[in-house]
């Protein structure tokens, strides 16, 4: 359920350039916790901008970024995963060469004090570690059952089809049990069921497991579908924010987006 007082997530008048090129210009924002927030528009319009500006990719010439009230602009972006904002990627960001197993592991370095690369490598623990250990794959375990990827858990990533691989990709992000999740384009190169599905696991992750998400996505249909507020940037700018129903008709969309048949 949204929560209508509590800003989960605040950007506050962001401006990144990257020499002449003006990225994001003025842009502000709030994530309501417990919301779907999608953020549209044309490529190039600086969507991913913002998602790396968040989690510490990109810091901003000015403005600011707030988390749970935290001022987290300048934190690199090991800290801010620590706090709580997990993300995946538009182009998929996996260990190829690794299984499915230990990819999703890796999503488990914060907690793992025994090390994470003897889990990985399949160390042998004893003792508290060996204990932690137990703890980490019942953890893995779980999301696996809960993203429907038994069959392929001890596959090397680099030999999984391309939608499943964009599920594992979810997982490990998932595996930081984090408090908002920023979603890159997690339907970009799908078919229609491999949509349907990505779809259901979005609303269920809402529901079951994260109550914040951030999701750029650029399936209309999706989009007017499950998410409570829409955010349209272009060429760098908010030209709108609202509900579904107030973004479809809006003449500055329908102008700059909807009614270009851009993809």
């Amino acid at each position: 359920m949204v929560s209508e007082d509590k800003i989960k997530l605040k950007l506050d008048n962001l401006h990144l350039s990257f020499g002449g090129v003006r990225a994001l210009i003025d842009v502000g924002l709030e994530v309501k916790e417990g919301e779907i927030l999608s953020i549209i528009g044309p490529n190039g319009a600086g969507k991913t901008c913002i998602l790396n500006c968040i989690n510490g990719f990109y810091r901003p010439q000015s403005g600011d970024i707030y988390f749970e009230g935290r001022n987290i602009t300048r934190l690199p972006s090991h800290k801010v995963a620590k706090l709580g904002i997990a993300r995946t990627f538009q182009n998929i960001e996996l260990f190829t060469g690794l299984s499915v197993l230990d990819n999703l592991l890796a999503g488990r370095h914060f907690y793992m004090t025994g090390g994470l690369m003897g889990s990985v490598l399949g160390g042998v623990y004893f003792g508290k570690a060996h204990k932690e250990e137990i703890e980490q794959r019942r953890v893995i375990e779980e999301i696996i059952d809960f993203l429907e990827i038994e069959p392929i858990r001890k596959q090397i990533v680099g030999t999984v089809p391309y939608g499943l691989r964009k599920r594992v990709e979810l997982g490990r992000a998932l595996a930081l049990q984090p408090k908002v999740l920023l979603m890159d384009e997690p339907m970009a190169g799908m078919n229609l069921e491999e949509k349907e599905d990505m779809a259901r696991f979005i609303l269920d992750i809402y529901e079951e497991r994260v109550n914040t998400v951030i999701l750029i996505e650029h399936d209309m249909g999706v989009v007017m579908d499950i998410s409570h507020r829409v955010a349209v940037l272009d060429f760098g700018r908010k030209i709108a924010e609202g509900k579904p129903s107030e973004i479809k008709s809006s003449p500055d969309v329908i102008k700059a987006y909807l009614g270009t048949g851009k993809a």
